[in-house]
């Protein structure tokens, strides 16, 4: 299998639009001989390495899912979490496997898959966790506190849902800058638990909350399901890896991918309890 990364002059024409349209019937994709995908630079939930292989969660199901559908070349974009979708909308590249969170708001622009994951939320603190923080509440709480929230990703609404003001919030370009946001402008950084997580792995001035109770909206705690992001036009193409997608989840493989990631069996067995008809109607 071979798998490229678009970089230099060929990632400026993507991040651009300026690649050619490329046609969306999984027929076309065979022949064409490669599918484009893109992933936002967040481990565990997709990423490139070092050598330019695709990793994380989205992609190393993608690229199982797609070789059972007879495509085994992917080129892949890395690009900002907030120009995901709408990069997508405009033809840079044909799907997203970022583990994205299928919520109402990104179902009226993208047609999501079943849910490939589940997962909880989490805040990244400075070293000893000097303002106490256990939950998002606790940031509304006090409205001098500042939290970081990466541009496009959903923690802004369950922030808001619990009370955090927006003056309390800064925005940040990518999970990678998560580090140096909490010990430099803010007291926290809400992302979710594997984020959190691997985030903090290794380092000695920021930690993990815990215990941390994830927030509860409509009298709910909070859980994400995250799947694969396609332009509603690409029908074909979508009901094509959703139904690949959805036999891959019930095999060994499948689980083996996301346990490798630090997923929980309870979180493995939450993504297929959940539909993904449900999650874009706020169910």
């Amino acid at each position: 299998m071979k798998l490229s990364l678009a970089t230099g002059a060929a990632a400026v024409a993507l991040v651009l639009g300026l690649g050619t349209a490329q046609a969306a019937s999984l027929d076309d994709i065979k022949s064409q001989g490669y599918i484009r995908a893109a992933t936002a630079n967040e481990v565990p939930y997709g990423y490139m390495t070092p050598d330019g292989a695709a990793a994380g969660i989205g992609p190393e199901v993608a690229i199982a899912v797609l070789k059972r559908m007879g495509i085994t070349e992917i080129n892949w974009t890395v690009t900002p979490f907030g120009t995901l979708i709408p990069g997508l909308k405009a033809n840079r590249y044909d799907f997203v496997a970022a583990e994205q969170n299928i919520s109402p708001e990104r179902c009226k622009q993208v047609a999501f898959t079943e849910p490939n994951s589940s997962y909880g939320e989490g805040l990244l603190v400075k070293k000893g966790n000097p303002k106490g923080l256990t939950t998002y509440a606790d940031i509304a709480k006090d409205p001098s506190l500042k939290v970081a929230v990466v541009s496009g990703a959903n923690n802004i609404d369950f922030l808001r849902a619990v009370g955090v003001k927006d003056e309390q919030v800064v925005f940040i370009t990518a999970n990678a800058d998560a580090l140096a946001t909490v010990q430099s402008r803010t007291d926290a950084y809400a992302a979710t638990e594997l984020t959190v997580a691997n985030l903090a792995k290794g380092q000695g001035a920021v930690e993990q909350v815990k215990p941390f109770t994830d927030p509860v909206v409509d009298n709910k705690p909070v859980r994400n399901y995250g799947g694969f992001a396609f332009r509603p036009e690409d029908k074909d193409l979508h009901d094509a890896f959703n139904k690949e997608l959805v036999a891959f989840r019930k095999t060994d493989e499948y689980k083996k991918i996301l346990a490798s990631y630090g997923l929980s069996e309870e979180s493995i067995k939450a993504a297929s309890e959940k539909n993904v008809a449900d999650l874009c109607a706020g169910k």
